[in-house]
């Protein structure tokens, strides 16, 4: 795993939303973003991350932040997901794990006593010129926007 870290410049890239609307990082030239990953749409940590950056988004506004959500699940799950929990931010469904190797963050995981390859969950806070400022690899789920806010 050879994750991006402060001071590296992210490659562009290009990936379809929970919509089919391809989003590219270069969309966002000259503000600032939070890419965070989560391993799975619709499981109790990954829920309890993404609605507590939902429910803090106008305060992640307020500070120039704008939104993206990152996983492998397929567009259909990702739609599923962003409906049932009324995300305002789009959810990037990377099946083919273009952005998610983009930021190396696939690499072995453990998890019960099993070792398998997985999403390791992380943030990523980029600059307007496309930077990254801030990693957050020890997400608290449950007050997530406050480490980025932080």
């Amino acid at each position: 795993m050879n994750m991006l870290k402060v001071g590296d410049k992210v490659p562009d890239f290009s990936a379809k939303d929970q919509d089919g609307n391809t989003i590219n990082l270069s969309d966002y030239k000259g503000k600032k973003l939070v890419v965070f990953f989560y391993p799975k749409a619709n499981t109790p940590g990954c829920t309890a991350e993404a609605c507590n950056l939902r429910d803090n988004y106008k305060e992640l506004q307020d500070q120039g932040f704008e939104l993206l959500g990152v996983s492998a699940d397929s567009e259909k799950k990702q739609s599923n997901f962003r409906d049932k929990y009324e995300f305002p931010f789009p959810l990037l469904a990377d099946e083919d794990h273009t952005v998610i190797n983009t930021f190396g963050v696939w690499g072995p995981k453990k998890f019960m006593g099993k070792e398998y390859d997985g999403i390791h969950r992380t943030t990523f806070v980029i600059d307007g010129d496309g930077v990254v400022e801030n990693v957050i690899e020890k997400v608290k789920t449950k007050d997530h926007a406050a480490q980025i806010l932080a």
